[in-house]
């Protein structure tokens, strides 16, 4: 039986990862990312069979002024696990971002697209993107995006508790994305290592919920899901700014997980009718 080491356990992924299998989870007091070497210490003290980091800084608009701290989550931490990971030669899965791209045009970003982060969070997280493919590991980069569950701080969450004192919401309809449950990711992940200690060989893939829409739809189907009658009233991302620029076209195109793994991307109005009902929003 494997052994899982899990980085992170209060994030939305590391929570559903405890639920789905008996993995180790590491918190910020057993690994601080923001000291990497120790992260390399405790994957040579847990000895796992396989290492999963769904640790993160993820604080996109103050990563504008800590891009320091978060590179050094992002980037330096993944680096030392990655480096752990290949002089133990057992393998690693990291997640990653729609954030690495630039968020230009229409087309799905697929996981060979050029890379060009916007803001200091996307840039980060490439960084330990880079970091992992040049550490000799063996390992596969799942990049995602709208991460939604019934825990953490989330998009899902937020519409609701918006949604007790305010019956117009105005919601931002000029991003497009796949909204992703965090327990389908763990699924995935968790599919994954067992496929990469199998000798598979890794790479980068994508993995979000389907089909694309917009925030303001994604709004509108909790809403509608949670018999909620809010209004929903569209805006530009010119009409709600923040300080770190958010990518206009987050879709990813996940063809090359399913025709190398069987993975398919989720249908996230499943997944959100599945997180309404644990959250007691609907019965």
């Amino acid at each position: 039986m494997s052994r899982i080491l899990v980085f992170g356990r209060t994030g939305q992924v590391a929570q559903e990862l405890q639920r789905l299998a008996p993995v180790v989870s590491l918190d910020r007091s057993a690994a601080d990312l923001s000291e990497p070497e120790s992260c390399a210490a405790a994957i040579h003290a847990n000895a796992p069979s396989v290492v999963i980091n769904a640790a993160a800084y993820t604080a996109v608009d103050r990563a504008e002024d800590e891009e320091a701290l978060a590179t050094k989550i992002n980037g330096s931490a993944p680096a030392a696990m990655a480096q752990a990971c290949a002089q133990r030669n057992i393998p690693l899965l990291h997640l990653s971002t729609d954030y690495v791209f630039a968020g230009s045009g229409k087309q799905a970003w697929t996981p060979s697209a050029a890379t060009k982060p916007i803001n200091a969070y996307g840039r980060s997280k490439l960084a330990g993107e880079l970091a992992i493919r040049n550490s000799g590991a063996k390992h596969i980069i799942l990049r995602t995006a709208w991460v939604f569950s019934a825990h953490g701080s989330n998009f899902v969450k937020t519409m609701l508790r918006l949604a007790e004192n305010h019956p117009v919401l105005r919601v931002v309809s000029d991003q497009h994305g796949g909204p992703t449950s965090a327990r389908s990711l763990a699924q995935a992940l968790l599919q994954l290592s067992d496929i990469l200690q199998d000798g598979a060989d890794g790479g980068t893939y994508h993995l979000t919920g389907t089909p694309a829409t917009t925030w303001s739809d994604f709004a509108r189907a909790i809403f509608s899901d949670a018999d909620l009658n809010n209004q929903v009233i569209d805006i530009t991302s010119d009409q709600y700014p923040t300080p770190a620029a958010r990518p206009a076209n987050s879709v990813l195109d996940c063809t090359t997980l399913t025709d190398d793994f069987g993975i398919m991307p989720p249908d996230w109005h499943a997944d959100l009718r599945t997180t309404l009902k644990e959250l007691g929003a609907i019965s």
